[in-house]
Formats: C-alpha cells, sequence, structure tokens
C-alpha cells in the first residue's frame, strides 16, 4: 500500500508533480483542492468567501481525513492544510509526506501566472504579493519541515523537467 500526501506553498508543483508521479507509479492521483470543489460544488474561492478562512479550513480538514483512508495514491494538499488544526501529524500518521520545496521566486513566478485561481492572492500588486509569499512561506517552513522528506520542486516548467524531476523523485525518495 502507497499512500504520499505532498506538501508545500500553493504554485510549488505539487499537482505538477503529484499527477506525473502518479502516471508513472500507476498510482491514483488526488488534488485536495479539486477533491473538495467536487465534494461541495464550489470553487475553494466561493467556499472561502462563504465560510470564512475558519471554516474553509474545518472543511478542508474533515476532506484530508476521507482521502487519507485512501490506498495506493498521491494527494497534494493545499498549501495551508499542513498549518492547521494537527494536519500535519495526522498526515505523517497516513503516509509518506514530503515537503515540495521551491524557491520565493519560484513561488513568485508561478503565481503570477496562475493569481485569478488563488484566493489568498487575488487583487494584490507585484510588490504585495511578493511580501505575502515571503511573510506567509516564513510562517509556513516550520509546518512543512515536519515532512518525511523535502525534494526541490523547482524544475517543472515544461515536460522535459517534469519526466526529469519524477526521475529524481523515484531515486530519492522512498515509495512504499
Amino acid at each position: 500500500m502507497t499512500r504520499i500526501l505532498l506538501v508545500g506553498f500553493m504554485a510549488a508543483g505539487k499537482t505538477t508533480l503529484g499527477k506525473a508521479l502518479a502516471k508513472e507509479l500507476g498510482l491514483q492521483f488526488i488534488d485536495l483542492d479539486h477533491y473538495i470543489e467536487a465534494r461541495y460544488h464550489r470553487t475553494i474561492s466561493q467556499l472561502f468567501a462563504e465560510k470564512g478562512e475558519y471554516g474553509f479550513r474545518k472543511i478542508e480538514q474533515s476532506m484530508l481525513h476521507e482521502v487519507a483512508e485512501f490506498e495506493d495514491v498521491i494527494i497534494s494538499t493545499g498549501g495551508g492544510t499542513p498549518c492547521f488544526f494537527d494536519n500535519m501529524e495526522f498526515m505523517n500518521r497516513q503516509g509518506t509526506t514530503v515537503y515540495l520545496q521551491a524557491s520565493t521566486e519560484v513561488i513568485h513566478t508561478r503565481l503570477t501566472i496562475a493569481r485569478v485561481q488563488r484566493p489568498l492572492v487575488t487583487g494584490k500588486s507585484e510588490a504585495e504579493l511578493r511580501t505575502y509569499i515571503a511573510e506567509t512561506l516564513q510562517l509556513r517552513i516550520p509546518y512543512y519541515h515536519q515532512a518525511h522528506y523535502t525534494f526541490c520542486s523547482e524544475k517543472l516548467e515544461d515536460s522535459t523537467q517534469v519526466s526529469d524531476t519524477v526521475s529524481q523523485f523515484c531515486r530519492e525518495i522512498p515509495l512504499s
């Protein structure tokens, strides 16, 4: 039975790498945010707006507990998932946790492209976005460092980089 939980800041590559790993390893892939959206028939942005961050985090915790029971799966968690309640401790008990580490610059570049899809960064100027990333990442790093493994996820910008990164991941991270 394989259960890998990917943690890291938004845009660190959890979904991109998770999908590619799942395909390579013949495992099911679950993006926790997409799972929540499918279950609640609302976008993450809508849930944030309707429930507030605390209400959303309670939903997220409940759905995390559900998907963390699945077997032969790679789960991509939300950037803040490990930082609330006992989520990180719970994930460490449920499977192999991997912190996908990316620099502030890489995250900034990726978020600049996908900013409208992220409720916590929508509407921020370039300077505000950079400050938000740096400050929030510093707050979250202690949680991310509780993962069993840390893996650099900076080279995911094209299919060749993704393929090379999957190979490297499989060599460096025990998968059983």
